[in-house]
């Protein structure tokens, strides 16, 4: 039996050199890791802090790529310490499970009341969790859930862009539950995993067991609902669970990068059941909570750096959490490797190559939003096939700015559009240039009556709004 994990394991780190090649390889993973399956997650030993921090946040995904390949499915990953690894190994370390199992009993999934007897059964709690005016409304939310003996609302969908705390706060509300409701039966999993495992009770004939395990939930969080979008079965599955969970009175958390009425080709009885709820949105942090995340986030790593240098890259990264993170990372790589002071100076060299390439991160859903606004029209009449003159005009201004800010292609426009062809894509787009090359008046409707705007004054005025 444990010839089968060492066989896998290898396989596991040989797909991971490939895909990060040799050098970062023998640094990062052959020198001071050990990784190892267990029955509900796989498992990535470092040898210290630094390591450990350094792996999950630069190669999380290429483990879970490479465990993908090799086992044929995706567990959650958990990154722990191990002061034994500290000294260089001449071949990977390999662990295997002291009770014999073969390798498909791995690959079962536990029952929501095996992972609630779990000790820390996932990374992020509410404790952690950094309160700022941005995210005030969504941490209060997901408080009350706790708090309260009946949650007032069902679900609670927390909505906001890439790195703003959506993971944070469904984990922490899991972790929560878990600790102050003994017995309560909990499931915290992505969209992607939810699908999966349907196909794959699909397939094996399953079903029942696939919705006894999570309908009879206390609590089941998704995260990245969006997910879902396009996918008729699935939706269809998932709004039967949801109305099961409901109607036994438990709760459902959510989350997605787009409020519910703007994911393209979600089924109108989910939208509706979604808007029903708590539906709230997270930002981008503002300055004073980016240096709070700074400040905890050091000091976790034990990281020696002045508030001059934390206020440097509070002030110069705004974008999201993960980017707070991956600057404290460099840094501390930085000092570790060269045995400097993290001075601002030094903080402004090591950082200028990741500040500049650092471009904002607009979504398609804030670009609907604004233009929206701006127009005077709903989120759903862009979506829509409407040909109203002042629908018309700010769907083909949404998406020419999709074109601009993200890299969607004219296709993936199109479908963001609801789902309209990408020749509409294009048009719209051609149309929007060649009214900005003329400046030409634009004329639409608003409540008081009709409004004429230079088209380039327009534009400066949506843009300026989404920057």
């Amino acid at each position: 039996m444990q010839a089968v994990f060492t066989d896998e394991l290898n396989a596991v780190y040989q797909r991971i050199a490939e895909k990060i090649g040799t050098t970062q390889y023998e640094v990062w993973f052959k020198k001071a890791t050990r990784l190892a399956m267990n029955e509900d997650h796989f498992e990535i030993a470092a040898a210290n802090p630094f390591v450990c921090n350094w792996i999950q946040g630069h190669f999380s995904s290429t483990i879970e790529e490479a465990v993908q390949n090799v086992f044929g499915y995706t567990p959650s990953l958990r990154f722990q310490i191990d002061s034994k690894l500290s000294r260089p190994a001449s071949k990977p370390i390999m662990e295997h499970q002291k009770t014999k199992r073969t390798v498909n009993s791995l690959r079962r999934v536990r029952t929501p009341s095996e992972r609630s007897r779990h000790e820390n059964p996932l990374k992020l709690t509410l404790d952690t969790f950094v309160v700022g005016q941005k995210n005030q409304l969504a941490y209060n939310a997901a408080k009350s859930l706790i708090s309260e003996e009946k949650s007032p609302f069902n679900p609670l969908f927390i909505h906001g862009g890439y790195g703003v705390g959506k993971t944070h706060l469904l984990q922490g509300v899991c972790n929560a539950v878990h600790l102050n409701k003994p017995g309560a039966k909990w499931m915290y999993l992505s969209a992607e995993d939810f699908a999966n495992q349907y196909v794959v009770a699909l397939k094996t004939r399953k079903l029942d067991a696939f919705r006894l395990r999570l309908r009879n939930l206390d609590v089941l969080a998704i995260d990245d609902i969006h997910f879902l979008s396009n996918k008729n079965a699935m939706q269809e599955e998932f709004l039967h669970t949801f109305n099961t969970i409901d109607l036994a009175g438990k709760q459902v958390i959510l989350a997605s990068d787009a409020h519910p009425k703007e994911i393209n080709q979600l089924c109108e009885k989910l939208v509706n059941r979604f808007v029903s709820g708590m539906v709230v949105r997270v930002d981008a942090p503002d300055f004073e909570t980016r240096l709070r995340i700074c400040t905890q986030r050091a000091a976790g790593m034990k990281l020696n750096i002045s508030q001059e240098v934390m206020e440097y890259i509070a002030g110069n990264i705004s974008t999201n959490v993960r980017e707070l993170e991956g600057a404290l990372v460099k840094l501390a790589a930085f000092g570790s490797l060269c045995s400097q002071n993290l001075t601002v100076a030094v903080a402004q060299q090591v950082l200028a190559d990741h500040i500049a390439r650092m471009d904002p991160v607009v979504h398609n859903s804030e670009i609907v939003s604004v233009t929206a606004e701006f127009f005077g029209v709903s989120v759903s009449d862009i979506h829509s096939a409407k040909k109203d003159r002042t629908i018309s005009l700010a769907r083909s201004f949404a998406m020419y700015l999709n074109r601009r800010f993200t890299k969607m292609s004219y296709p993936e426009i199109g479908r963001a559009m609801g789902g309209k062809n990408h020749a509409t894509a294009i048009l719209a787009c051609r149309k929007i240039e060649s009214r900005l090359k003329d400046n030409d008046d634009l004329k639409w409707r608003v409540q008081n009556g009709w409004r004429n705007v230079a088209a380039k004054d327009v534009l400066d005025a949506l843009v300026e709004k989404i920057s």
